[in-house]
């Protein structure tokens, strides 16, 4: 009407489910001119400098960073069982190719800005590889070898083709035929629906080639270069700008990204090494699904979405996250039928906040996806480039998870007496962390998902795909529950997770000798083993026999300053083989060790201090309190390493107050205090001697281990550090 088109909103569709509810709307929407009017698309001049269309630009500028990437690859393999004429598919190609210009374009630069050029039509070369000769195994090994690699072979954007096709023939004449055609494009000039739109053309032009009969196919009312040149006619200026100012809103504060655990730690650059693993969900969990969504005015999709969010806010501990998922980009009829780039990518940002119940969670899923439709003309790369998201050369802008429900047209795989499977196998490629890609088969759904391998091992991904389908199975059947505690175990792996992993008992150890009685006996066996060293300087290390010379010193050092049993001393002593002589010789002493950072506050070194009574400390650099330094006891030899410092003034007792007298204490440890006063823990030498014992058979140390310490002397794990290898003549 008035040379433009009437489109109604997507949303329309679903608040007005009938023919005659629909029809009322169209008519308001006539009457009060409120209906959203685009250009009509026709043919176009041909001029010199053809634009691209926003997707191409961002493949362009793509290619231009990575000119040998196959990143952006679209692969299709067939079997072909029966008397298949590779002229009469050559010619069907060369038909193809005539028909849908983007499989003869090139890109060139004109001016500084990329511009597409189409070629003339030209008959199409497809190569004819025969394998015939080869052993039966060999011949099916090589034959998969060459169609990935022929998947994975880079595309010159500059010269083309940007489609082409390698026949490999794997039975001879004469013989049952049986071959492979594999067909690659770039998806600068093609998408997921223009597979379907190809193998549904090639259908329909090799019955009629291999008769005789001119092409069936009528001619295409417009081309890419047409529907490029429209969309940059009418999509800019104000309305563009009110397109990107809802995608400004809507992504506001987005999370830089999607936070999943991970087997190993995500590298600097992407890599974009990908695989799948396969998925299928049961007919009667879709049935569940798909009635779900009718009973709330949503789609599969939906359903499937917000299973999935959930899904992915239960691995990520995120309550706003975002996946993306490609829209087919073909909302006006005259381009349904073309090759070409028309697919998009939107953003679906998920809302969990407020533990919602699974039906609650759908509703914004429906309402989110809505008017992420409706907002759908702007390609995702003009999105990206018009909200300069945080980038990163790790991770892909705006989301890291995709969801695919695949609703592309299937061509028929029938051609006369042609037998046509696609010849499937697992991609090496993975543009996102996370692609989870479904299709409606036999009922049920089906699909795989795709996924980098830089971060995530083939088991991680089984068990997420599990766990997905546990999770939907009890949401569709009772919506009504909190997303957040959906089941994602069965009861094998919670009685696994519960009762199994925390079986942890082990028998006591008849452990009859405390920590210093095995160290000295380790001591008399390996006098000259290194017993304590820094890393890299073994040479320089403290043997064992020093080591419990050194250690005996301090102690009758300490004894002499009235140190025994339940008496705390303070350590300050930094992680050298130092800290060794420290502990060992306030043990040895009979003292009870209490560790001391001093980068603490220092109001909290002085609760410690006062809380235990600590009188004595022993330091590696005087000046923790102000206080006299004690000499050496005469006749004992000095230990330059080491000092103590005496916090009190002489003749005061050193035992504190409320200590339990009898039993021995090795150590204290305090509570951080985030809850409350921080809290004094009282391990004593038997259950330090006894857990010693437990890790050493259940973790097998042995004479030359070496174990490195890590933790900080406040954090009571720098005991099992220093002291495990010390009992087994191993190495700190």
């Amino acid at each position: 009407r008035n040379a433009f088109d009437i489109e109604m909103p997507l949303r329309d569709l679903f608040e007005a489910p009938t023919l005659a509810d629909l029809a009322a709307r169209v008519e308001a929407a006539l009457r009060d001119g409120v209906s959203l009017l685009t250009p009509p698309l026709v043919p176009q001049p041909r001029e010199e400098s053809i634009p691209l269309s926003f997707a191409q630009q961002r493949l362009w500028f793509i290619d231009r960073l990575e000119p040998a990437s196959s990143l952006y690859n679209i692969p299709v393999a067939l079997r072909v069982e029966g008397p298949l004429d590779s002229a009469v598919l050559a010619l069907c190609l060369g038909e193809i190719e005539r028909r849908h210009e983007p499989l003869r374009t090139v890109f060139a630069l004109a001016d500084g800005a990329p511009v597409q050029v189409i070629q003339p039509a030209a008959p199409f070369v497809l190569p004819v590889v025969d394998l015939s000769g080869l052993p039966e195994r060999a011949r099916e090994e090589l034959a998969l070898a060459l169609a990935g690699e022929e998947a994975g072979r880079p595309f010159d954007l500059a010269r083309g083709p940007l489609l082409r096709g390698v026949l490999l023939r794997l039975a001879p004449p004469g013989r049952q035929m049986d071959h492979i055609a594999t067909l690659t494009m770039h998806h600068i000039v093609s998408d997921g629906w223009s597979i379907g739109l190809l193998v549904r053309e090639i259908t329909s032009l090799y019955a009629a080639f291999a008769e005789g009969r001119p092409s069936p196919l009528p001619e295409l009312p417009v081309q890419y270069a047409d529907f490029a040149a429209w969309q940059g006619s009418w999509l800019r200026g104000e309305l563009l700008e009110g397109e990107i100012s809802y995608w400004r809103r809507q992504l506001a504060d987005l999370p830089p990204h999607l936070s999943l655990p991970a087997d190993r730690p995500r590298p600097a650059v992407q890599s974009f090494r990908g695989t799948t693993r396969p998925v299928r969900l049961p007919a009667g969990l879709t049935r569940q699904a798909q009635a779900l969504g009718r009973r709330e005015g949503a789609t599969l999709f939906m359903v499937l979405l917000a299973g999935f969010q959930t899904l992915l806010a239960r691995y990520s501990g995120q309550q706003d996250l975002a996946v993306g998922t490609p829209v087919a980009g073909r909302n006006r009829v005259e381009i349904e039928g073309l090759i070409g780039f028309f697919i998009n990518t939107l953003v679906l940002r998920g809302d969990l906040a407020g533990e919602p119940t699974f039906r609650e969670l759908l509703g914004r899923v429906r309402e989110t996806a809505l008017a992420a439709h409706l907002h759908q003309d702007v390609p995702f790369e003009k999105i990206v480039q018009e909200l300069t998201p945080e980038r990163s050369l790790a991770h892909t802008p705006l989301f890291q998870a995709m969801l695919v429900l695949q609703n592309a047209p299937v061509a028929s795989l029938e051609i006369r007496d042609l037998r046509l499977r696609p010849l499937g196998g697992a991609g090496t490629t993975s543009r996102f962390d996370l692609t989870l890609g479904l299709e409606e088969h036999d009922g049920g759904l089906a699909g795989a998902v795709e996924f980098a391998t830089d971060l995530f091992d083939g088991t991680t991904i089984d068990r997420l795909i599990g766990q997905f389908e546990r999770l939907l199975a009890t949401a569709v059947a009772a919506p009504e529950r909190i997303s957040s505690e959906l089941p994602l175990l069965t009861e094998a792996e919670r009685h696994q997770l519960r009762t199994e992993w925390n079986d942890t008992a082990v028998p006591a150890a008849p452990e009859t000798m405390g920590v210093v009685e095995l160290f000295e006996a380790q001591a008399r066996r390996s006098p000259e083993a290194v017993a304590v060293a820094l890393a890299g300087e073994e040479e320089r290390g403290l043997t064992y026999g020093e080591l419990d010379r050194r250690a005996n010193l301090l102690a009758d050092r300490l004894r002499a300053l009235g140190v025994g049993p339940e008496v705390p001393v303070g350590l300050c002593v930094e992680q050298t083989p130092e800290l060794a002589v420290a502990v060992l010789g306030i043990f040895k002493s009979g003292g009870a060790l209490l560790a001391l950072d001093p980068a603490h506050p220092p109001a909290r070194l002085a609760f410690l201090l006062a809380d235990t009574g600590v009188r004595v400390v022993v330091v590696e650099h005087p000046g923790l309190k102000p206080g006299a330094r004690n000499g050496c006891p005469d006749g004992t030899e000095g230990d330059a390493s080491l000092d103590i410092e005496i916090l009190c003034p002489e003749g005061q007792p050193f035992i504190a107050p409320g200590f339990n007298l009898e039993r021995s204490l090795a150590y204290l440890i305090y509570t951080s205090g985030t809850t409350g006063q921080p809290k004094a823990v009282q391990v004593e030498h038997g259950m330090l001697a006894a857990t010693l014992a437990a890790t050493r058979g259940l973790f097998g140390f042995a004479a030359g281990d070496r174990m490195p310490c890590l933790a900080l002397s406040t954090f009571d794990i720098s005991l099992f550090e220093l002291l495990s290898p010390l009992l087994t003549g191993g190495t700190a």
